[in-house]
């Protein structure tokens, strides 16, 4: 067995040294790196949600509520900002393609909007007065028939009305389509991990999907501002219902990682026909509201299932240029190399240290004693590894700003070096005017080094500080062995609650818990780093799971072959 693992580290080596010829493959990084603008309330802080991203013409274009204004995109990596004439201080967007041309509205908005020409910002009234009122809405056409979902509240049902598509009035009542059920749900019931049970439910963000035929109405719970926020999801086949629920639910889930959360989103499709899922993480560090967008694919199983792979969902992740079929398509096989590695930095505050920059927690950061050029962190990845690209996610502490302006943007250098006293440069900054608060940069060519550094040239308010430092490609060595064996206890006094638990594995930085409901829908992803134990508490009391647990480590991911069911 030493001789095997000895054979296969050495063509781990060879594989890493034989990557350095070529890095063609494009990538992108949760979250996504727009420039997120500062509240216009009494709290400064970055603020981005419920977005609907629709692709018109053969482009991409992004709404969403507090952004001041929509995005527009050609690769779903490079967002620019638009200045518009819609009423963008309406929160929860939705835009409709009806016969070419776009429809917008949004919570509160008494009136719909349209354009063939979005990338100009321009938008003409075309139902100046609507009879009704809507919260979080989403406009839905179906072969020229026209469909308004909505809803928000922790006593009312979710609603859907066909609309007359000329005039956007009403054919007939809402009717009353989702309602809640966390005596059922766990997904539904509030908190981080679901554990505010006597806090009122709160649903909310219908979206509609079609596929073969069959309706997908999703709809967001447990609260945007908690780390368990979902998007859960119900079948019928009407675009009216009667809807009922999906066995494989909550459809989008992400209570771990750097980033969490997913609730409060939409499902479009790319030029290629992929499906994706754009949802809401809860930062949620310096106010409720504190929020940003991710992006994960979406696939219809054999049996029709819908699901959204969030697995190493805030890893590197391809973006496709043809249709593709499974998650696995996605992933380029880049690891996390800095976690919890060793920090330097020219200063830090008291309650900001070093260390969070590399917590893979976007909740904490390290935050240096000022803003002033020169303050820096470094990381030691502990050897030399492959690198292949490099994440920064800034902390915006103490800074003091409203709405957009011109002067938001970080200045300053990356550098790399092979003894962490002689510097190199690998990303020069030094002149940027791009607002990029969650920088992320795809080296040409992946070096091998072990030291990096970020150096602040210019700050625009507030302290140079950084939520995560982070530094993806493959370390020189084997993956983690096999999770051999784990125990799976479903809580029979709440069925809802089911605790994992397993041995710490040699070499292994964190797991991946995946389970559904059969051996080979296994498409929830619970990531954890460090422990081994964990309870999850977003099962339907009714039915049975199937578990399994992946090790992985800065050399790879070992899939495990055992699965576990429990009733």
């Amino acid at each position: 067995m030493k001789i095997i693992r000895c054979l296969l580290l050495f063509v781990v080596l060879i594989s890493c040294q034989c990557s350095h010829m070529e890095n063609s493959q494009i990538t992108m990084c949760n979250p996504i790196n727009l420039d997120y603008r500062f509240s216009v309330d009494n709290v400064s802080r970055r603020d981005g949600a419920h977005p609907c991203i629709i692709l018109y013409k053969d482009e991409y274009y992004l709404f969403m509520s507090d952004a001041g204004g929509y995005y527009h995109s050609n690769d779903l990596l490079h967002w620019n900002f638009i200045s518009t004439n819609l009423p963008v201080e309406e929160n929860a967007p939705t835009v409709v393609n009806i016969e070419g041309e776009l429809y917008f509205t949004a919570s509160g908005t008494s009136a719909i909007y349209k354009t063939d020409n979005p990338i100009n910002g321009q938008w003409e009234v075309a139902v100046d007065s609507l009879p009704y009122h809507v919260t979080e809405p989403m406009l839905f056409y179906d072969e020229g028939r026209l469909f308004l979902y909505s809803g928000s509240g922790n006593s009312v049902p979710l609603t859907g009305v066909e609309l007359d598509p000329k005039t956007f009035f009403p054919k007939d009542s809402p009717l009353p389509l989702i309602v809640s059920d966390k005596e059922k749900n766990g997904w539904e019931v509030a908190g981080d991990y679901h554990t505010w049970k006597d806090l009122s439910l709160w649903i909310e963000g219908t979206w509609m999907t079609k596929y073969n035929n069959r309706y997908y109405l999703q709809y967001a719970s447990s609260g945007i501002q908690f780390k368990g926020s979902n998007e859960g999801v119900y079948l019928s086949d009407n675009p009216l219902g009667p809807f009922t629920l999906a066995k494989h639910n909550p459809f989008a889930y992400k209570p771990e990682g750097f980033i969490n959360g997913v609730g409060n989103g939409c499902v479009f499709q790319d030029r290629y026909g992929n499906y994706w899922y754009a949802g809401t993480i809860a930062v949620t560090a310096k106010c409720l509201f504190e929020r940003r967008v991710s992006l994960y694919p979406v696939f219809f199983d054999k049996d029709s299932v819908m699901y959204a792979y969030t697995g190493m969902g805030d890893y590197p992740m391809l973006i496709p240029d043809k249709k593709i079929s499974t998650p696995q398509e996605l992933f380029p096989g880049w690891m996390l190399l800095s976690y919890n590695k060793v920090t330097r930095a020219s200063s830090e505050l008291r309650k900001y240290p070093a260390c969070c920059a590399v917590d893979e927690n976007i909740r904490s950061w390290w935050s240096a004693g000022t803003g002033d050029k020169g303050e820096y962190l470094s990381v030691d990845l502990g050897e030399e590894c492959e690198v292949y690209a490099i994440q920064v996610n800034f902390a915006d502490h103490d800074a003091d700003v409203v709405g957009h302006n011109d002067s938001i943007c970080y200045q300053y250098y990356l550098e790399q070096s092979d003894d962490g006293k002689k510097w190199e440069m690998l990303k020069d900054k030094f002149s940027n005017t791009v607002d990029a608060p969650h920088d992320y940069f795809q080296l040409e060519k992946p070096i091998r080094s072990r030291y990096f550094r970020i150096m602040n040239i210019h700050c625009f308010s507030g302290k140079f500080s950084i939520s995560g430092f982070r530094v993806f490609g493959k370390a020189g060595k084997l993956p983690p062995e096999e999770v051999k064996s784990f125990r799976v206890i479903r809580d029979e006094t709440d069925r809802r609650n089911v605790t994992i638990k397993w041995k710490k594995m040699v070499d292994a930085v964190g797991y991946n818990i995946r389970y559904g409901t059969s051996p080979d829908k296994l498409y929830h992803n619970y990531m954890v780093y460090g422990d081994t134990e964990v309870t999850i508490r977003s099962l339907h009391t009714g039915q049975m799971y199937y578990f399994t647990i992946d090790s992985f480590n800065e050399g790879g991911i070992t899939y495990n072959s055992k699965i576990e069911q429990i009733l």
